[in-house]
């Protein structure tokens, strides 16, 4: 009798386990989708997915079974919008950084500042010599116009997304104020960008500082002149990029 009734145990397993173990695997193959959406495309195109992905854990057709996520022709129409935007938004970063060239060639400044559109954005390089004296972080009393003058071509509306950073060379720094290079350069993309915020048609939200030390050369630190193009300010003018529409 023992044994008939294990036999019976056996043949009648539950089972049940089975269905949240199907739940689970659906919704671990949708967060595989939404994060290889995420980065892969745009959030407009995200959105789209969200909303396929609403409509089949509310009641639509199942992950498997959809048919597409974004209407026929919607991809191609976002693609289109985008490069539009981005050819129109880096038309306008041309135009700025034509008034920055126009800026340095007036004050016979091509020695010492350069502006060159990247594929971030507008990237202006001061170097720090007419700015800073050495393992300083105050700027120059005399030099304040510089900033002053610079904060008049980064008035945009709407207001553009703008980075300050502070870079070194790699001789190592000790003093009573700074303890590295990191330190200094952190403190000069502040002071400096404290003096563009000076200007009350700029938007303290738009920016912020870095420093960098001597981790982003652009030059060989094993000669004075490429040190010296390492020891600069760099400020970053990001485009404007074209919020996605809600729903």
């Amino acid at each position: 009798m023992a044994k008939r009734k294990k036999k019976d145990h056996d043949e009648h397993m539950d089972e049940s386990w089975l269905i949240p173990y199907a739940d689970l695997l659906t919704l671990l193959l949708a967060l595989f989708i939404v994060l290889f959406a995420m980065s892969s495309i745009d959030a407009q195109k995200f959105q789209l997915l969200s909303r396929a992905f609403n409509s089949t854990f509310t009641g639509g057709t199942g992950v498997m079974e959809y048919p597409s996520p974004v209407p026929k022709g919607e991809m191609e129409k976002l693609d289109k919008e985008k490069q539009k935007s981005e050819s129109s938004e880096r038309k306008k970063l041309r135009d700025v950084e034509k008034k920055v060239n126009a800026y340095i060639k007036s004050k016979n400044l091509q020695s010492k500042l350069k502006a060159v559109l990247t594929d971030e954005g507008l990237l202006i390089t001061i170097h720090d010599d007419i700015l800073f004296d050495s393992g300083s972080a105050t700027i120059r009393r005399n030099d304040r116009n510089l900033p002053s003058e610079i904060s008049n071509l980064l008035v945009s509306d709407p207001p553009r997304n703008i980075i300050v950073s502070g870079h070194t060379d790699n001789i190592p720094i000790s003093n009573s104020r700074f303890q590295s290079n990191w330190e200094l350069s952190v403190m000069r993309a502040v002071e400096f960008m404290k003096v563009l915020l000076e200007n009350k048609k700029l938007d303290p939200q738009a920016f912020s500082a870095k420093g960098f030390g001597e981790y982003k050369p652009i030059a060989s630190n094993s000669s004075e002149a490429g040190r010296q193009k390492n020891r600069r300010v760099e400020i970053l003018i990001l485009p404007i990029e074209k919020k996605p529409e809600k729903n």
